[in-house]
């Protein structure tokens, strides 16, 4: 069944954890019929530091402290008020789910930054990226299985009755590690490439974990659709794209294409409809951007009934309006390519 999901980010600040992640369950229940909805935590990054992406991910490195410094996140020797604060966002986070998810026996995402990218964005106490040091990133990538396990302990905990749980590793930095793009510190140099097979063992802890914790695992690679074979060989369940930034690539399509074929399902990105005061959201679009290149590589129409929709990331803070609004849109768009796959 076409679904609909979410990145986890939304508008609001501290005190808007209980609105916020009600709307999500409200919206998300009132999609049409034959779609699968499937809710997600929300995440308020308006909140400041400790709610963004690198902030939350650190806090769940138990073994790992982090504290913000002049560069952004660093792993530090004892947790200070930044790993206090980050913990406490989780907390009401986690409480925000409770009561919003009460009697809920569905399906839950739950999103966090995966290991590459984690090890890319944060520095270690010497000051240079983790992803430089490989002992070090290891022993990120082994803390981060651990967080992530513990972490929807904590979920189910919140929500007893929850149903599938699906874990979202963020990795929009992947493809860079791959290409060795990334600046050291200094900035006059560049960390070297990281090759494919060690991509796969640090994805694979994290993978697991989530599969051992009975969580199915989606890796997000935004724009970098380069990372695809290495996440397939991870045994990832599914693939996340923001096609609508790729567009017909065959290249990237043929990457989905051999992907599917290995029974790793496909999450896709689409940006928000374009609106005329006349006809209102281009729907049509959004549909053409999965269906047509899906068809194109050869893919089974069939197949876009297992394909799950998702707002890609917004380069701009938008309002509750917007993002409701997306949700519902999506919504529409994923009808479309459920009665495609059924023709």
């Amino acid at each position: 069944m076409t679904g609909v999901s979410g990145h986890g980010a939304w508008p609001g600040r501290e005190g808007d954890e209980l609105e916020g992640q009600r709307v999500v369950f409200g919206d998300l229940g009132e999609l049409p019929t034959g779609v699968d909805a499937l809710p997600f935590l929300t995440q308020l990054v308006e909140r400041g530091p400790g709610a963004d992406a690198v902030g939350r991910t650190a806090a769940l490195l138990r073994e790992m402290p982090a504290e913000l410094g002049p560069h952004g996140w660093r792993l530090t020797d004892h947790p200070g008020m930044d790993r206090r604060r980050a913990d406490a966002f989780w907390r009401e986070d986690l409480g925000a789910l409770a009561i919003a998810a009460l009697g809920h026996t569905g399906p839950l995402a739950v999103e966090v930054l995966g290991p590459w990218t984690l090890a890319a964005t944060l520095w270690s106490a010497r000051g240079d990226r983790v992803l430089a040091d490989a002992g070090a990133r290891r022993d990120l990538s082994l803390a981060l299985a651990e967080g992530v396990r513990d972490h929807l302990a904590a979920v189910r905990e919140q929500v007893p009755g929850l149903g599938d749980v699906v874990v979202q590793l963020a990795e929009p930095q992947l493809g860079a590690v791959h290409a060795g793009v990334l600046p050291t510190f200094s900035g006059y140099g560049r960390l070297r490439p990281v090759p494919g097979p060690d991509l796969v063992e640090g994805l694979r802890p994290v993978i697991e974990a989530a599969h051992d914790a009975g969580a199915r695992v989606v890796v997000h690679l935004g724009e970098t659709w380069s990372g695809l074979p290495p996440v397939a060989l991870a045994g990832a369940d599914a693939v996340g794209l923001d096609v609508g930034a790729i567009g017909w690539n065959e290249r990237a399509w043929e990457l989905v294409a051999r992907a599917s074929e290995r029974g790793v399902g496909l999450w896709a990105g689409l940006p928000p409809a374009q609106v005329s005061q006349c006809a209102g959201p281009a729907l049509g679009e959004l549909v053409r951007l999965v269906a047509d290149p899906w068809r194109r590589v050869g893919l089974p129409a069939l197949g876009l009934d297992g394909v799950t929709l998702l707002a890609a990331p917004r380069r701009e803070l938008a309002g509750m309006d917007a993002h409701r609004a997306q949700l519902a849109n999506l919504g529409r768009v994923a009808e479309a390519l459920a009665e495609r796959a059924a023709a």
